[in-house]
């Protein structure tokens, strides 16, 4: 077979499909992980930045650095293993600890991440957690353990992936500024599965946070945006009832309309990036496939009633500036279509009265030519009476009768001769 040129992101492409492989996690262990976010701006934000500060904390442990342009990177450091991930928006990083720990949700675990080095990050942290793993006990210390470690009111619990583990957590910030999931793993789970479940879990907290700034950004947009409704609203009335003049009522139509695309335009990237995010979080949990356990509420049901009409605000919010943005717009035509019409009919009139000037000026300028024939015929008589005066006087004809015989004939010719010129210029 005769060779084929690639594509030159072929295997870049292919590459990306395998980029992220789970972490393969034992039981019992700690996860300890750590989400950096921008405060302003992270989606354009230099990812360099999160590559050096990821090679600083290598460095520490003298451990092999990620290739340049790097997204991702899996190692040691020190005793403990890392996963580092960059995104469009935030970087995370999970350290895995071997061993149940000194005792469960220790702060100390945080200790991985150095204080300097956590003072250095170019961001933020927009949420940290402490994982547990543990062999699956009996059923009984299960649920005494989900009790005692989260809050009863707010804790989901599940049966994840045909059993094989059971998944805790209670979405709060603990004392020491952490989340805290627990994962009861059966003895027959195997490390991937578990790497998985950590991972999803990480994921579904993350993903959550992230699409919750989009209900942050509705919370302030929404007083702005009833200031701007009834003033659109106002000024529609004020349409309806012709109490301003035109002119002004569209300047402020125009003035709402560029308010209302400017935040819609500071807006789009949220509210597309807040429903990525939501759909992740679903998906996210869909695959783990939950089953309830004692009757406890799941993930999926926390979010439906927690963060799902915190979302449903958020699209709320999104159709409703949409819609005012639409009826600015089309108000403003209608204002528009209403000026126009209106300097047409001032514009006819204006015509109308040139028209009437332009008669009177016509009207003017024929009485004008009448005078001009007798002007011209006055001339034209005088210089033809000096050259008939002398032939006429051998004749014995007065000068009275010269004049007599050659005014009609002048002044005819004379009129003809304006006529003639004035059909020719019409």
């Amino acid at each position: 077979m005769p060779p084929i040129a690639d594509h030159p992101l072929r295997y870049q492409l292919a590459n990306e499909l395998h980029a992220r492989p789970f972490p393969a996690v034992s039981a019992p262990g700690r996860a300890v992980y750590l989400a950096i976010k921008r405060p302003e701006e992270a989606e354009s934000h230099d990812w360099q930045d999160d590559l050096a500060h990821l090679i600083t904390l290598l460095d520490r442990h003298g451990t092999d650095h990620p290739k340049p342009g790097a997204t991702h990177w899996s190692g040691q450091i020190g005793k403990h293993r890392l996963k580092w991930e960059s995104h469009t928006e935030f970087v995370t990083y999970t350290v895995f600890l071997d061993g149940p720990g000194a005792k469960p949700f220790d702060p100390d675990d945080f200790g991985v991440f150095p204080e300097d080095w956590l003072d250095a990050a170019p961001g933020q942290r927009i949420t940290s957690a402490l994982i547990r793993i543990e062999q699956r006990p009996a059923h009984e210390t299960v649920a005494e353990r989900i009790c005692e470690w989260f809050v009863s009111e707010s804790v989901a619990v599940s049966r994840v992936q045909d059993d094989c583990a059971v998944v805790a957590g209670d979405f709060r910030i603990d004392p020491a500024g952490h989340m805290r999931f627990a994962i009861f793993a059966g003895e027959a789970t195997g490390r991937r599965r578990i790497g998985r479940i950590v991972q999803r879990l990480a994921e579904v907290e993350t993903y959550k946070t992230m699409a919750m700034l989009g209900f942050q950004r509705v919370k302030a947009l929404a007083p702005r945006m009833g200031e701007i409704d009834k003033e659109l609203s106002r000024l529609m009335s004020g349409m309806t009832d012709r109490a301003a003049p035109a002119e002004e009522t569209l300047q402020a139509l125009l003035a709402v309309s560029a308010e209302l695309e400017s935040l819609s335009a500071q807006s789009s990237f949220r509210f597309g990036a807040t429903a990525a995010y939501e759909a992740i979080v679903h998906q996210r949990i869909e695959v783990m496939r939950e089953e309830h356990f004692e009757g406890r509420q799941t993930f999926d049901e926390f979010m439906m009633r927690r963060f799902d009409p915190a979302m449903r605000t958020v699209k709320s919010t999104q159709a409703r500036l949409q819609t005012m943005a639409d009826r600015a717009m089309r108000a403003g035509d209608l204002l528009r279509t209403r000026v126009d019409v209106a300097r047409s009919a001032q514009n006819q009139a204006l015509l109308e009265s040139m028209d009437r000037r332009a008669d009177l000026q016509l009207r003017l300028q024929k009485t004008v030519e009448g005078f001009s024939v007798v002007a011209i015929s006055y001339y034209a008589v005088s210089l033809l009476g000096y050259l008939l005066y002398p032939m006429a006087e051998p004749l014995g004809v007065s000068k009275g009768i010269v004049t007599a015989g050659i005014t009609l004939p002048v002044v005819a010719i004379v009129f003809l001769a304006i006529r003639r010129i004035r059909v020719r210029i019409d």
